[in-house]
């Protein structure tokens, strides 16, 4: 059996296995990313690929602000199949309880500098002419962005490969813990291994409480000037809390090819990757409530992914208890495109002994087990 030995070893070369692998080498780090099959597959393929600020938790708004201002640092590094476009996100407030929550989610960025616009129902479909008429209005988040999830990840890949980092890819690891990771006839060594295999984790880390969301996705030919920025519906909100209950949301979202993508689903206990024909069509019907002439538009491809979630819906990032050579940096579930960046800043923190920009605590893996308590 062949054996290399590194400082940290990443499994998974999703979005955040590569950011991870990125900052650890920027840092002077030597790393190893092993991947089963391609960078930037698995739930990053089926990302929406939506840079936005989320304002549930203080925690949830510290770690998706922190990392939607590093993508904004690294944005002029990225390259066009990255597709970076910052459209802003409306959140669309179907009624008048619905605005009550705008304005409140109005109140909570301006505290923490974020910019936001309060807009009324004429406003809104002035801006976004194929949503329905009698529409309440919204809130206008002007620095959200939209990217193209699976380019991206293999952008910050080649960043960390041009610190040095190496990649192995086809290798389908089947055990690491104490300093190793196994995979077919290679061994690799390290003082520690980063587990980033999203809703795998625990098959690899058991006793990481990590639960496989499947979500579809559905994009369309090529309609320019259809919508123009991202378009959430407040209601969605309701559908993330659920921890139990299948559900769908309106959620589309611009590109730059002048294609739409359409979501979005939640899905508990479906493993199968197939399309589920009657989410999909319930997801597709939601969209249409809001948006009523995307019925006349023709989709060319659905797809599903499934998404790490956690009980108390925040990542696990930092070292697990049970094993000291091994770190998580799982649990993100519809997050993963937006906290990528962030979650590798405060794993190379913890590695390096750096004071990190915002508090570690609350993703910290020592938490397993309580969540469920303040969830």
């Amino acid at each position: 059996m062949s054996r290399a030995t590194y400082d940290v070893v990443v499994v998974g070369a999703g979005i955040v296995g590569a950011a991870c692998a990125g900052e650890l080498a920027r840092r002077g780090l030597r790393v190893a990313v092993v991947e089963r099959d391609c960078v930037g597959g698995g739930a990053t393929a089926a990302g929406m690929g939506h840079i936005v600020v989320m304002s549930d938790s203080e925690a949830q708004f510290a770690l998706t602000r922190y990392s939607q201002l590093l993508w904004l640092d690294l944005s002029p590094e990225l390259p066009a199949d990255v597709e970076y476009q910052q459209c802003g996100t409306i959140w669309v407030a179907e009624d008048e309880e619905e605005m009550a929550e705008v304005r409140r989610k109005e109140v909570f960025y301006r505290q923490r500098a974020v910019p936001v616009e309060v807009i009324d129902g004429t406003t809104l479909v002035r801006m976004e002419p194929n949503l329905r008429k009698g529409l309440a209005g919204g809130l206008l988040v002007p620095e959200d962005v939209v990217l193209y999830p699976p380019c991206a990840a293999r952008c910050l890949m080649e960043l960390a490969q041009a610190k040095g980092a190496e990649l192995h890819l086809g290798l389908s690891v089947s055990h690491i813990g104490q300093g190793r990771v196994l995979a077919g006839s290679r061994e690799f060594s390290a003082g520690t291994i980063v587990n980033a295999t999203g809703a795998w984790a625990s098959e690899l880390t058991p006793e990481v409480e990590v639960t496989g969301r499947k979500g579809h996705l559905v994009i369309t030919d090529r309609y320019p000037g259809f919508v123009g920025h991202a378009l959430v519906e407040l209601g969605y909100l309701k559908s993330v809390h659920s921890l139990t209950r299948d559900s769908v949301a309106f959620n589309v979202q611009p590109r730059i090819t002048g294609q739409i993508l359409v979501g979005s689903s939640r899905q508990y206990h479906a493993e199968a990757g197939s399309v589920d024909s009657e989410i999909l069509s319930r997801m597709l019907r939601r969209a249409q409530q809001y948006m009523p002439s995307l019925g006349e538009l023709s989709a060319i491809r659905s797809w599903t992914g499934h998404r790490a979630a956690t009980p108390d819906r925040l990542p696990y990032i930092g070292p697990w208890p049970e094993d000291k050579t091994i770190f998580l940096a799982t649990g993100h579930e519809g997050l993963g495109i937006t906290t990528a960046l962030g979650t590798g800043y405060l794993l190379a923190d913890q590695l390096t002994g750096t004071k990190s920009r915002i508090p570690l605590e609350p993703y910290l893996p020592a938490r397993i087990g309580t969540e469920r308590i303040h969830a």
